[in-house]
């Protein structure tokens, strides 16, 4: 599915980018640092984060649960439960950023994909209340048909 050499080369250029990162953040960071280290390095998070997109599963928890923690325990062998490292990938999606923006971004084509996720930002009743994003924003309403087909509304504030 995923080609072994192909994993090392992604770890190795998400570990050289983790370690320039934790050298120049732990300088800026207030408190003392935790005492344990966690059991998944910041580079073994990413990178597994980074090969669920070039696999060919639809979720993630599948992709972790079923191929990560099964068949890659020779890349991988200190996995932890899915739960666990979902905790952790939150904690590690500053670098996981930094990272994708500075070293694996290319130029834009023209061509940009947007999730059609619907992202609720306040109830339907407060809309015409909300003035944060006054001017910028718009509503869009979605109805389902019978068919399976979708008819989009866009409605202007």
């Amino acid at each position: 599915m995923i080609i072994y050499s192909k994993i090392t080369e992604i770890f190795c250029l998400v570990d050289e980018f983790c370690k320039e990162y934790d050298q120049i953040v732990d300088k800026h960071l207030l408190g003392n640092p935790s005492k344990r280290p966690p059991v998944m390095s910041k580079s073994e998070v990413i990178t597994i984060t980074i090969l669920f997109q070039l696999s060919g599963f639809r979720t993630f928890k599948h992709f972790y649960i079923y191929y990560v923690q099964k068949h890659m325990q020779d890349n991988f062998p200190a996995t932890v439960s899915y739960n666990r490292f979902t905790e952790l990938m939150q904690q590690n999606l500053m670098p996981m950023t930094l990272f994708l923006k500075t070293c694996c971004l290319g130029d834009c084509t023209g061509i940009s994909f947007v999730d059609s996720t619907p992202v609720r930002v306040c109830k339907p009743k407060r809309i015409r209340s909300n003035k944060v994003f006054k001017g910028i924003a718009t509503t869009v309403l979605v109805n389902l048909l019978w068919d399976g087909f979708m008819v989009l509304n866009y409605i202007s504030l």
